[in-house]
């Protein structure tokens, strides 16, 4: 079974062994990570190419993979409150595996479709849930309260240091083996992330039982989301983040099928120039600790914003020939204002949840913050069908840009760092 893994304490130099914990842990978002980044780029494609999709079908296949967020968010926090968090990591990489093998099965038994993609999109969500609920409260007790920061900028760096990887592989893997047996691959990484999780050597304690007549799920729900919602700083940090990726995902959902046949790129250009907005994160994760440190972490999360989104306007001007460079720099500060403002809300969620109520946080941000993606895949796909999607991507961008305001209106314009932690 194993010893129980003990938070380091603050400012205490981690043990040999959770060193290794912690290496173990990252190298299985190396294999998640990647694969989810090519994940991303062959599911579209396989609609796009193998079932000639429109671009409300691209919207709707966008949606049914964030559906889970909706659907499922508030509840997900309570269940892995009451689980053991790696656990809940190790089933979601095994279903994973599952769902992606199943794609190439029935292509091969000629039985593929659109109502099987939003199917195995949809459930690709749910997996993705829970993973990444158990996935942000299992981080303190490996790195230790004070450390998040550093954590959380070294697990960014690994999710965009494979996103950069990820769309370029993947551009090429659909060309070598079509976008169903790419799907077929990806399979593998999340076994090996499965097989890496499984070799930490601590062990969480099972949490202790619900005492009876605590009243159920419903009650543990509502006291996740009274944290979030009575706290000034964090209702900030929902409202804007939720408006972030409203207009975010929809520009997402809707870059592969502009690019193909708008701009008319091939899969493999496709991979590499999504690629490039991982560039952006991957520098951002590297300088983000230093820059906390400098500006201090509550006035960089608003900065990054207001000084990147305005980029996400080059995205629609993009073009053949040079003007795809258009596309390259827009995608890549916007990505790299992303994942700074990523990297420093993230942590202080962490810092000013106490451990018990961490599954529920998380799930209760990912409800608020994510909830908003299947309106924006069919907002996006909509916006498409009906004035175009290059004009979508206008409309889109235009509202991105809008979104640091919510910030600057809050108490966070007037902080240096997050040192009202507790205050409501």
């Amino acid at each position: 079974v194993g010893a129980v893994a003990p938070s380091p304490p603050d400012g205490a130099a981690p043990t040999p062994r959770q060193r290794r914990d912690f290496r173990r842990f990252m190298a299985s978002h190396v294999c998640n990570e990647l694969g989810g980044s090519i994940t991303y780029v062959a599911l579209p494609l396989t609609a796009v190419l193998t079932l000639n999709a429109s671009a409300w079908q691209a919207g709707a296949l966008a949606a049914a993979e964030s559906a889970a967020f909706l659907l499922l968010g508030l509840p997900a926090g309570a269940w892995v409150d009451r689980m053991r968090r790696r656990d809940v990591m190790i089933a979601a990489d095994l279903a994973r595996a599952v769902l992606l093998t199943a794609v190439p099965v029935a292509w091969l038994l000629d039985a593929g479709s659109m109502t099987l993609l939003y199917a195995v999109a949809l459930l690709l969500g749910c997996a993705r849930l829970f993973g990444d609920v158990a996935d942000q409260s299992y981080l303190p007790s490996l790195v230790g309260r004070s450390s998040l920061i550093e954590g959380n900028s070294r697990l960014e760096t690994v999710r965009s240091g494979t996103e950069l990887a990820g769309p370029g592989a993947a551009g090429f893997l659909v060309q070598l083996l079509g976008p169903v047996g790419t799907l077929a691959g990806q399979a593998v990484t999340s076994l090996a992330s499965a097989a890496l999780l499984g070799r930490i050597e601590a062990r969480e304690e099972r949490p202790a039982p619900r005492p009876s007549g605590h009243g159920g799920l419903l009650p543990e729900i509502k006291e996740g989301l009274h944290h979030v919602l009575r706290h000034r700083v964090l209702r900030v940090i929902a409202l804007s983040t939720a408006s972030v990726n409203l207009f975010l995902s929809g520009i997402f959902a809707l870059e592969t099928l502009f690019l193909t046949r708008t701009v008319g790129l091939p899969p493999a250009a496709v991979g590499w120039l999504l690629a490039t907005a991982a560039l952006g994160s991957v520098l951002a994760a590297l300088v983000t600790q230093r820059l906390s440190r400098w500006l201090g972490a509550a006035r960089l999360t608003w900065l990054s914003l207001l000084v990147a989104m305005p980029f996400g306007l080059l995205l629609p001007l993009a073009g053949p020939g040079w003007r795809t460079g258009l596309f390259v720099l827009g995608a890549l500060v916007q990505s790299a204002g992303v994942t700074t403002y990523n990297i420093c809300q993230v942590a202080y969620r962490q810092t000013v949840c106490p451990p018990h109520l961490l599954g529920r946080m998380t799930a209760t941000m990912r409800f608020l913050v994510w909830g908003v993606l299947p309106v924006s895949g069919l907002l996006a796909g909509a916006l498409g069908e009906l004035v175009g999607v290059r004009d979508a991507l206008w409309i889109l961008t235009a509202g991105l840009t809008a979104t640091p305001l919510i910030l600057l209106c809050s108490p966070l314009r007037r902080m240096r760092a997050f040192d009202g932690a507790g205050v409501r």
